[in-house]
C-alpha cells in the first residue's frame, strides 16, 4: 500500500513519482473522489477511485487490508497533503502494518511545514498538535500546553480562527508571538506574524478565508 500525498494548493507541487504510482497501482482510495477526480483529470489519470473517508474507514479497513495482501496495489490520498496528517489513513495503515502488509508513505506536501518554517520560530524541535477539539477537551489541552517551550502548530478553520487566538491569549499571554499562515501554496497565500493581540484585532478586521495554520511561539521565546 502506498500513501501519496497530494498538493495542498498548486497542482505543480505534486511528485513525479507520486504521479506515476496513481497511474500504475489498481485502486486509489480517496477521501473525496469528486476533489481526487479534479486531480485526476488535470494529469490524465484514469486508476479508479474508492471513497475511503473518516465516516466509513472502520468498517472498511479490514477488507481493503485482504485485497492488499490478495496481491492488488493500492493508493491512499486524503483530498490535500499527507494521508494521516489530521486525514484519514492511521487505520489502514495500522490494520497493514499488523498484518504483515508493506506500507510507503511517499515525501510530500503538507501544509504545517512551510507554516512553521515561514513563521521565523525555531523549528529544530515543535509540537504538532492539528486540530483541536471543538468542544469537550479543547480547553483542557490548551491548559496542558501552558508550559511548553518548543514551537507549537495547529490547524483551524477560518470560522474559528478568532475564537482561537482569543483563547490562545487568554492562556499563553496577549503578548505571545505567533504567526498564522493560510491558502499555503495557492494564489492567496498569506502569513500574518505577530502578537496575539495584533492577530487577533487583524483577523477581526479582515476576515479570514481557506486552510488556516497557526505557529505558537514556545514558553520563554523572545
Amino acid at each position: 500500500m502506498y500513501l501519496i500525498p497530494t498538493p495542498v494548493g498548486n497542482l505543480e507541487d505534486i511528485t513525479l513519482r507520486a504521479l506515476r504510482l496513481l497511474k500504475e497501482v489498481d485502486l486509489v482510495l480517496a477521501e473525496d473522489t469528486r476533489t481526487t477526480g479534479f486531480l485526476f483529470k488535470h494529469f490524465d489519470i484514469k486508476t479508479p477511485m474508492l471513497s475511503h473517508h473518516k465516516f466509513n474507514e472502520h468498517k472498511t479497513v479490514e477488507v481493503l487490508a485482504e485485497r492488499i495482501a490478495s496481491g492488488e496495489e493500492v493508493a491512499l490520498v486524503s483530498d490535500a497533503g499527507t494521508p494521516g496528517i489530521s486525514d484519514p489513513g492511521f487505520l489502514l495503515v495500522r490494520t497493514c502494518v499488523n498484518a504483515g502488509i508493506e506500507v510507503e508513505c511517499l515525501p510530500g506536501a503538507t501544509a504545517f511545514v512551510p507554516a512553521l518554517i515561514d513563521s521565523g520560530f525555531p523549528c529544530d524541535r515543535f509540537c504538532f498538535e492539528g486540530f483541536l477539539p471543538q468542544k469537550k477537551g479543547r480547553q483542557t489541552r490548551i491548559n496542558a500546553l501552558r508550559e511548553e517551550e518548543r514551537t507549537m502548530i495547529f490547524y483551524e478553520s477560518p470560522f474559528r480562527l478568532v475564537k482561537t487566538l482569543t483563547q490562545f491569549a487568554e492562556i499563553f499571554g496577549e503578548e505571545r508571538l505567533a504567526s498564522v499562515s493560510r491558502e499555503i501554496s495557492k494564489l492567496h497565500e498569506q502569513t500574518v506574524r505577530g502578537t496575539l493581540t495584533y492577530l487577533i484585532t487583524f483577523f477581526e478586521q479582515t476576515p479570514p478565508k481557506g486552510e488556516i495554520v497557526i505557529v505558537l511561539s514556545g514558553n520563554g521565546k523572545k
